[in-house]
């Protein structure tokens, strides 16, 4: 026999020997092999011995009372009725200023002086309206004397107690417009706060001109604020109006109005709030505010720890007969080591609170 067909025949002898032996080979246990083409299926019912082993804790989730929906961002504002303006009735010019920006006032207080010349008219025209009233008094006490002893006619008598009347009138225009003004007679015009509160805007100095019907001063009131509260989107569906709403210093107030679109930059709806005067409080602060659910809302609360993050959710894993169960929730505020879940659990379900990390696994990674 040749050396090639000697080296065929070995070749076909290894051949039929490893043939042989795959064909001998004992079969896989179907579960393994099915373990081994489906990873990642839902892990076998857990035991008290393994839970402990994974270091898994649980806590039954309990109802939350006098916790926040949640603590966001907010601005000190003042409400609309807050502020008021001084107005000046005539122009004029400006003889002494006695207050500065952020003084407080009192209602009343005289904030500056101003002298004008249409005052001064005004002024000229009351003091010749009461003249003329004087006259036609005198006049028509002389006139009903002698009609009631038949010397002249009751006619005459009447057409001078009209004339009384329209010198009255004159009168009163005259002082009216003076005393709503804040001006003598003389032509000095004071300028007084209409309310307590704070010079928020001076638009005027001494010696400068003032024209009529301008604000040369603005007040606003200390005794009422706003808040300006940025909603965070998830919770954009959960807070109304009605709701309490709490600042650091035992300040709370109501939410008066939540907005109806969402900003763009900062994924956030504008709600605002009323509350009360406290020390500290000026417009324009940066505040954290609180909020709280009202009774028709139910929420629980969870220790902190139990709620982790997997992809763009929030999540905990609930205790169910075959094991844990993932559950995808909406939270709330945190306090004291828990957070508040507004949707997805209920009270009285058991979850997770520690071996977190073990039961993805367990569940396939999710």
């Amino acid at each position: 026999m040749s050396l090639r067909n000697r080296i065929a025949a070995l070749a076909a002898l290894v051949a039929i020997i490893i043939v042989g032996w795959w064909a001998m080979r004992p079969a896989a246990p179907a579960s393994e092999t099915a373990a081994t083409e489906q990873p990642g299926d839902a892990a076998k019912p857990l035991t008290a011995a393994q839970l402990e082993r994974m270091g898994v804790k649980t806590a039954v989730v309990r109802a939350a009372s006098g916790m926040p929906l949640g603590t966001m961002p907010a601005t000190v504002t003042l409400p609309p009725e807050a502020r008021v303006a001084v107005t000046a009735s005539f122009a004029g010019a400006i003889r002494q200023v006695f207050v500065i920006p952020g003084q407080a006032v009192t209602r009343g207080q005289p904030l500056a002086t101003m002298v004008s010349r249409d005052a001064l008219q005004v002024g000229s025209n009351l003091t010749r309206a009461n003249a003329q009233l004087g006259y036609a008094r005198a006049n028509a006490k002389r006139l009903q004397q002698l009609a009631s002893e038949g010397v002249i006619a009751g006619a005459r008598a009447q057409e001078a107690q009209a004339a009384v009347r329209q010198a009255e009138a004159d009168v009163s225009e005259s002082s009216r417009i003076l005393g709503l003004s804040g001006a003598s007679s003389g032509g000095l015009i004071t300028l007084r706060a209409p309310i307590s509160g704070r010079v928020s805007s001076v638009a005027v100095q001494t010696g400068g001109p003032v024209d009529a019907m301008v604000a040369p001063f603005v007040i606003d009131a200390s005794n009422a604020y706003q808040l300006d509260i940025q909603v965070p989107e998830r919770l954009a569906g959960l807070v109304r109006p009605g709701m309490t709403v709490s600042l650091p210093g035992n300040i709370s107030g109501l939410i008066l109005s939540v907005g109806s679109a969402i900003d763009p930059d900062t994924r956030s709806v504008l709600a605002k709030a009323s509350i009360g005067a406290a020390p500290g409080m000026i417009a324009g602060k940066g505040v954290m505010a609180s909020i709280f659910g009202d009774a028709q809302q139910s929420s629980v609360a969870v220790p902190s720890n139990a709620v982790t993050r997997l992809g763009d959710a929030d999540v905990v894993f609930v205790k169910t007969a075959k094991g844990f169960e993932k559950r995808v929730v909406v939270i709330g505020g945190s306090a004291g080591g828990e957070t508040v879940i507004l949707q997805g659990l209920a009270a009285g379900e058991v979850i997770a609170i520690s071996g977190l990390t073990e039961i993805k696994m367990t569940l396939g990674g999710e």
